[in-house]
């Protein structure tokens, strides 16, 4: 249910209605736009109907929300966009952001050539991976901690804010102490214990859709960490799993369009990962782009060949300026431009 509140409200009005909202045992969530609050009643439907709202004191009207998911619904927010700030740097709405950066942390010497080339070029965020999900047990699993540090010296060193991904609760503390957002992976898009702690942590997040997740499981997984009280998700599209075998994903565009029209939330495009070819990152990234993502994350890499993970997919520094310049040409066709500090 969402609960609408006059404009000019009073905070009494305000509390008031949260007051009885909780009186039923469902939670009361806050969206304070210019001239109004909004306030999302989760919980049992009939209970919070039967409060009678629709008329108390300050109240507009009340309207029910229909999805399974409440809080990262476009109604929730009605023709609002959420517009998410990290370190001066904004996604969402009419801000395009881009994340790029090295698969992993392997060493000190390509994070740093990387992070440099990063932001010589534009790009808002740098990406890395201390902890890596693998599919074979065997291959390099991140320098974990180690590579924390090392982030923790590109950042200081370069002023860029730091996306990495979070495997395991029991690293959200060190990962906390680095990160400005923490990505979860396709793989643990279901997590609900780790997306309950990512969403009681506060930090930005970026959530990937799972392999084979539809739109709505993604946006269920969402409302995991909204409910928890943190505002900051962007919602990641890095292809998905069908029968096609010419390339290692579909990288499905249609979810961009589509996830405008159910979600208020920030939408990202990893088409690294669903290409995992080079020549197939440009292409898709001008299409994302052009179909109204609020971001992409791509990775980039001094010498791909090289690379312990990845490299076959990631895109060469020496060639990220001129990348990140068509893909902004692309963005703005969209209506939108690269956010800057």
């Amino acid at each position: 249910m969402m609960i609408v509140m006059k404009e000019g409200a009073t905070p009494e009005q305000i509390d008031a209605v949260v007051k009885r909202v909780e009186s039923v045992g469902a939670h009361a969530h806050f969206s304070e736009g210019e001239l109004v609050t909004v306030i999302g009643a989760i919980g049992d439907r009939e209970h919070v109907a039967n409060l009678g709202l629709e008329g108390a004191p300050g109240v507009d009207h009340v309207v029910p929300i229909l999805k399974p998911y409440k809080l990262s619904s476009k109604q929730f927010k009605k023709d609002e966009r959420t517009v998410i700030e990290i370190e001066g740097r904004k996604i969402g709405g009419p801000h395009f952001m881009m994340i790029a950066g090295p698969c992993t942390v392997e060493s000190r010497e390509v994070l740093l050539e990387a992070a440099h080339v990063v932001k010589d070029a534009g790009a808002q965020l740098l990406r890395g991976g201390a902890y890596k999900p693998r599919t074979s047990p065997y291959s390099f699993q991140g320098l974990g901690e180690a590579g924390l540090r090392l982030l923790r010296e590109a950042r200081e060193e370069t002023g860029l804010p730091i996306v990495t991904e979070l495997m395991d609760v029991r690293d959200l503390e060190p990962v906390l102490e680095v990160a400005d957002v923490i990505q979860l992976g396709a793989r643990n898009m279901q997590n609900y214990t780790l997306l309950t702690e990512v969403g009681r942590a506060g930090r930005p997040v970026l959530l990937k859709r799972g392999l084979s997740a539809t739109l709505d499981e993604l946006l269920m997984a969402a409302e995991y960490i909204l409910k928890e009280g943190n505002e900051n998700v962007m919602l990641c599209e890095r292809g998905i799993r069908t029968f096609e075998s010419a390339y290692r994903y579909t990288l499905d565009l249609m979810a961009v369009p589509v996830l405008k029209e159910l979600t208020h939330l920030p939408v990202v495009v990893d088409p690294s990962h669903a290409a995992g070819r080079r020549d197939l990152v440009m292409p898709l990234s001008l299409a994302a782009a052009a179909v109204g993502a609020d971001g992409i994350i791509v990775e980039i890499h001094p010498e791909p060949e090289t690379a312990i993970c990845d490299g076959p997919q990631a895109l060469r520094a020496d060639g990220f300026a001129d990348y990140l310049r068509r893909v902004e040409q692309a963005a703005a066709l969209a209506g939108k431009e690269l956010s800057t500090v």
